[in-house]
């Protein structure tokens, strides 16, 4: 079983000097460069195959993000550099706490990120309108249909019984289980408030939760 050091669990790592990593194939990605876990690499290219045959075209358009690029993400978000759900959150006199709570319905704060740990991915769009669209919905059906046929699961379902707290529903990202449930079981035990440092808005993470709510805010019952 693999057992991750502290600095990877929180994302302090380069998977392009990782052993453990292996580069995607751009004809499955978004033709930028992209990294898995060797293991989540292979499953990938077998689901992406099997997808393939039957006219489902999948790639990745997010994987392994490390630190540097979640604060970066991050961080343009807390200082209005970016929009967040097309707000700018410079603006309108924010609490901290409530600036990252806004921020967190699609976002990590760096160090919890699932990204991080070389076994989750985003398919395809990260916008809720391209599944709500024809392609979209038949490509998603697919998902749920098969994925976890490759060792795939949804972490981020509609809210109920499955799940009721946590980041909002997100339809492209898909997580290979056997590998991300031991990395949070272990994430569980090492990470404490206190390793979650470095980047703007960390002294909140505390006082929501962060780890409570939203790095252990999966839907369980579908790994």
């Amino acid at each position: 079983m693999k057992i991750l050091k502290k600095e990877a669990l929180l994302g302090k790592l380069h998977p392009a000097q990782d052993r453990d990593f292996v580069a995607l194939d751009v004809s499955t990605t978004d033709e930028d460069q992209h990294f898995l876990r060797k293991e989540v690499a292979a499953a990938w290219m077998q689901m992406h195959a099997a997808a393939k045959n039957e006219g489902i075209g999948l790639r990745i358009v997010s994987s392994t993000r490390n630190f540097e690029r979640q604060r970066q993400i991050w961080e343009n978000k807390w200082f209005g550099r970016t929009l967040t759900n097309g707000r700018n959150l410079s603006e309108g006199n924010l609490t901290e706490e409530e600036k990252a709570r806004w921020i967190l319905r699609y976002s990590a704060m760096p160090g919890t990120s699932r990204h991080h740990w070389g076994t989750d991915f985003d398919i395809n769009s990260v916008e809720d309108s391209y599944f709500e669209e024809a392609q979209g919905q038949r490509e998603y059906a697919w998902l749920c249909a098969h994925a976890g046929t490759f060792g795939f699961f949804q972490p981020y379902t509609a809210k109920g019984k499955s799940r009721q707290q946590g980041y909002e529903e997100e339809k492209w990202h898909w997580s290979f289980g056997a590998e991300s449930e031991r990395f949070l079981e272990q994430y569980n035990q090492e990470i404490a408030y206190a390793d979650l440092t470095g980047f703007a808005g960390c002294e909140v993470a505390e006082a929501i939760q962060v780890i409570a709510v939203y790095v252990n805010g999966i839907a369980r019952g579908d790994v």
